[in-house]
């Protein structure tokens, strides 16, 4: 397997260059990612805390962890002084954690809303209801250590392009609303993180910022 060869086919692929591509490197072994990271790699992603706290003294300083799993409370005090980004924030419980343990550490931690855009059911996040309501929770105006940095959703894991057009699209309108709403200071909606290795082109025709790329780079898991 060439991972500097797969990388460059994908990035070849881009219709914008400037979105980030995040290397989907969870069950992968460190080889594969000091492979990637010579090859120009930074931003990892991985789904599982103990794998990101066991990877991440082992590679270079310069490395961005994002956590894009599901990630269960009790468990953010473990990546909270490294983590770059926490991409599936799903409720306002896992929020207010985040906060907590970013206060303790004087870190302001970085996060994406993720947004339930999929008609499946085994997808976790927000819906528009709960965003709205969590939005105008007094609570969520005191917030001090997180940095809402934008949104995230995972469209219906299906053949048909249409579906997974109209869920992108939908985040994407979302998006926008957002974005023109007064929301606080720590809300800052930059980044729209949508798209994997079946459909990020997809996702960039309709706006996404981020992409999280595994077996396009590193081949299939075992």
């Amino acid at each position: 397997m060439d991972i500097k060869a797969n990388l460059e086919a994908v990035k070849k692929t881009f219709l914008n260059q400037e979105c980030l591509l995040v290397a989907v490197s969870k069950t992968k072994p460190l080889s594969d990612l000091g492979e990637a990271y010579e090859v120009g790699i930074r931003d990892f992603g991985e789904n599982k805390v103990q794998e990101l706290q066991a990877k991440q003294p082992e590679m270079p300083d310069d490395v961005h962890w994002h956590m894009i799993g599901h990630l269960q409370s009790n468990k953010v005090k473990y990546i909270a002084p490294f983590v770059h980004l926490i991409h599936g924030v799903d409720s306002f419980k896992l929020l207010r954690e985040i906060n907590k343990q970013g206060k303790k550490i004087d870190r302001i931690i970085p996060v994406l809303v993720q947004m339930h855009i999929a008609e499946e059911e085994t997808k976790f996040g927000f819906d528009k209801n709960e965003l709205d309501e969590m939005l105008s929770d007094q609570d969520f105006l005191s917030l001090t250590h997180v940095r809402i940095q934008g949104v995230m959703g995972m469209a219906t894991f299906t053949e048909n392009k249409d579906q997974v057009r109209k869920e992108f699209k939908s985040l994407k309108t979302l998006f926008e609303e957002l974005k023109s709403r007064e929301l606080p200071a720590f809300v800052q909606l930059k980044d729209i993180s949508m798209g994997m290795s079946g459909d990020y082109l997809i996702a960039q025709e309709e706006g996404s910022t981020m992409v999280r790329i595994g077996s396009a780079i590193f081949g299939e898991r075992g």
